[in-house]
């Protein structure tokens, strides 16, 4: 049996992650999910660097990634992601309250694989997170790394 892959969150908003992490958890996502507050963090977990330079080796599943978020936000990071050939393949989500237009249209410019508004309602959120995570931990196949 294939071990489940880590999800990594970059997440500031600390009722949004606890949100995430329930509704994964509660429709069985077994999947680890490693919190990241901004992206500094996300890029230094990605890159084995600072507090994460002796974790475990692979990317994760897939980056549920926010946009707003402090020190750096979620397009510096995709760009940073996408302009890296260690990292260029590993599939990024968009999780965000952002409807703005600009922030869509460069999301999709940087190669994003999706781009999900979070929504208002919690059963809706709970629904949405729960489709992000059976795609992109369960049925999406990653290219092996060389």
């Amino acid at each position: 049996m294939m071990a489940l892959r880590t999800i990594l969150l970059a997440e500031d908003n600390p009722q949004d992650v606890e949100l995430t992490l329930e509704a994964l958890s509660t429709h069985n996502l077994a999947n680890n999910v490693i919190v990241v507050k901004d992206g500094v963090d996300a890029m230094e977990y990605l890159r084995y660097e600072g507090e994460y330079k002796s974790r475990p080796k692979g990317d994760p599943a897939v980056l549920l990634l926010d946009i707003k978020m402090p020190r750096m936000d979620g397009i510096e990071v995709l760009h940073s992601i996408r302009s890296d050939e260690k990292l260029k393949t590993l599939p990024v989500v968009m999780l965000t309250s952002s409807r703005e237009e600009p922030d869509l249209k460069k999301c999709y410019e940087l190669g994003v694989n999706a781009y999900v508004v979070k929504p208002v309602s919690f059963n809706d959120f709970i629904d949405a997170v729960k489709q992000i995570g059976v795609f992109w931990a369960l049925l999406n196949e990653l290219p092996t790394k060389e």
